[in-house]
């Protein structure tokens, strides 16, 4: 499973003029960036620096204030009113992966990946139970499936939420730090299925803390401050030879802590 190769759309997500203010706080000051079909997309930066922020304007879980927002072939400009039923559409066309799991505690591993196909998208639950039984075969759980949230780690809560946000066949997967809840030694084996998720092509968008793993999974890596995009470029510009005092300081403080 794997984005539509055939697809004459080269960006997969085109932002332009992105804001978005909780009160007084503008936390994106008109953010604009495109990441190219079938590739990952890593945004790094201190905390505070909006990029939670930007990356829940792309499914609206945050609605922007202004600024065209494209993913896929549904676009929207957030400094007009936008009825429901086209933000549903926007939204359809992403998965997201959040920080801290969001599983249903009182239904099992299989039932939490069948959910939103069956109920969201109406999906046969024949046809969703066997494509759920292919994720989770992916993400190396298959012998979770009748097993509850309670009786996985953390890092098999975060594999089986990965696997629901596949189940929707989204153009777009969207982690949310996809780590950061979880103990030190669970981080690798949620960061190797991110890795084979890029490798198969799925357009992917990571806010991330951990670094190498960005320099290693990522074709563009985008560094935020301050509610806006400082640095952006390939990682190796990015991370390897930043051109700005701020991201180096950053990187040289996470990568040097000691």
């Amino acid at each position: 499973m794997t984005d539509n190769a055939g697809s004459e759309i080269e960006y997969r997500v085109t932002a332009k003029g992105v804001k978005k203010a909780f009160g007084d706080n503008e936390v994106l000051k008109g953010v604009s960036f495109t990441v190219q079909r079938g590739t990952a997309t890593a945004i790094i930066g201190p905390s505070g620096s909006g990029k939670t922020t930007l990356l829940r304007t792309l499914n609206a879980l945050d609605r922007a204030d202004a600024g065209v927002i494209r993913v896929d072939d549904v676009e929207i400009d957030f400094s007009t009113p936008t009825p429901k039923p086209d933000v549903r559409r926007f939204q359809s066309r992403s998965g997201f992966v959040f920080q801290g799991h969001n599983l249903f505690p009182h239904k099992t591993v299989l039932q939490n990946v069948i959910e939103g196909p069956v109920i969201v998208q109406k999906r046969p639950k024949d046809e969703a139970v066997a494509e759920a039984v292919e994720l989770l075969d992916q993400v190396g759980l298959a012998e979770k499936r009748d097993q509850y949230p309670y009786q996985l780690s953390g890092g098999q809560q975060q594999r089986v939420g990965i696997a629901r946000a596949l189940a929707l066949k989204p153009k777009l997967v969207l982690f949310d730090e996809p780590t950061s809840a979880l103990d030190p030694e669970l981080v690798g084996e949620v960061l190797g299925v991110i890795k084979e998720l890029a490798v198969q092509g799925w357009t992917l968008v990571i806010v991330t803390h951990e670094i190498q793993f960005a320099k290693q999974v990522s074709s563009q890596v985008l560094f935020t401050d301050q509610g806006i995009i400082l640095e952006q470029g390939t990682p190796d510009e990015v991370i390897g030879n930043p051109k700005e005092d701020r991201t180096r300081q950053f990187l040289d403080r996470i990568l040097n802590p000691l």
